[in-house]
């Protein structure tokens, strides 16, 4: 192993411990919230409503909106993970002095999508655990379950540090979650199958890149999807490639992180 590796492995290893620290240390806010969040989506949209519905592919109501949840818990935490810290990084400067450290840019961006991919997959976990309480499952295909849920975290995270690069002030970085990101989730086949819709909105659905994960997710989880999963899979490292490679090229350039 060269030096040059080795200290690198030792930066990357330092902000991933960091991040994770901090998620760890405000527990109450970056764990608790999207928990109870969850259980109160099961309780009126499983519980109350779903009693009132028919089966979808076979599952009842509550049973098949189990992976949307996951995956909007997976999406939201990842995204506003790296948002919070990377911009906090910006406006307390320590940005910049990383920026002009020896470590490489791929270290750096590796470290914070590493950091908001924990926080994501984390209360993906404690979603599904919390799904246990209101209906019983079986994961169909585990490798797929697991691969849908690293790569969506990837892609929110990734978008979630160019939000973060761009944003001025603390209120830019609560735009994209709240007009963009939350639209795009709720019209994502989170609570229903695009089965059910007529036409536009069947094929403008299909234009909604959470759609794709949220159907891989099902698929995995359940054995049941709306899209094929090759070309969920597509969709899902396409943007992780494109995202990775734009926020590679933010941190080359500095921009957004130098004053």
């Amino acid at each position: 192993m060269s030096h040059t590796f080795a200290h690198n492995l030792v930066a990357l290893r330092t902000i991933v411990r960091r991040e994770v620290m901090r998620i760890v240390r405000i527990w109450s806010q970056t764990l608790i919230p999207p928990a109870i969040t969850s259980t109160l989506y099961f309780i009126i949209f499983g519980t109350v409503i779903g009693s009132h519905l028919h089966k979808i592919h076979g599952f009842d109501y509550m049973t098949y909106i189990v992976p949307g949840l996951v995956m909007m818990s997976v999406i939201t935490n990842s995204y506003g993970n790296i948002t919070s810290s990377f911009f906090g990084a910006k406006f307390q400067r320590f940005v910049e002095e990383m920026l002009v450290s020896p470590m490489p840019s791929w270290v750096i961006l590796s470290g914070y999508i590493i950091g908001a991919m924990v926080r994501g997959l984390a209360l993906g976990v404690i979603v599904m655990l919390i799904s246990l309480l209101f209906t019983h499952l079986h994961i169909e295909h585990p490798l797929i379950t697991l691969t849908t849920a690293m790569l969506t975290s990837m892609v929110f995270a990734l978008a979630g540090f160019v939000n973060a690069v761009f944003a001025k002030k603390f209120d830019d970085i609560a735009i994209i979650p709240s007009f963009v990101l939350q639209p795009l989730i709720y019209l994502g086949g989170v609570f229903y199958s695009i089965d059910q819709l007529g036409e536009p909105w069947h094929t403008i659905s299909k234009a909604n890149p959470i759609l794709y994960m949220v159907n891989a997710f099902r698929y995995g989880l359940l054995g049941v999807s709306d899209i094929h999963i090759g070309v969920a899979y597509a969709v899902m490292v396409f943007f992780a490639v494109v995202l990775g490679g734009f926020g590679l090229f933010l941190l080359h350039r500095g921009i957004g992180m130098r004053s």
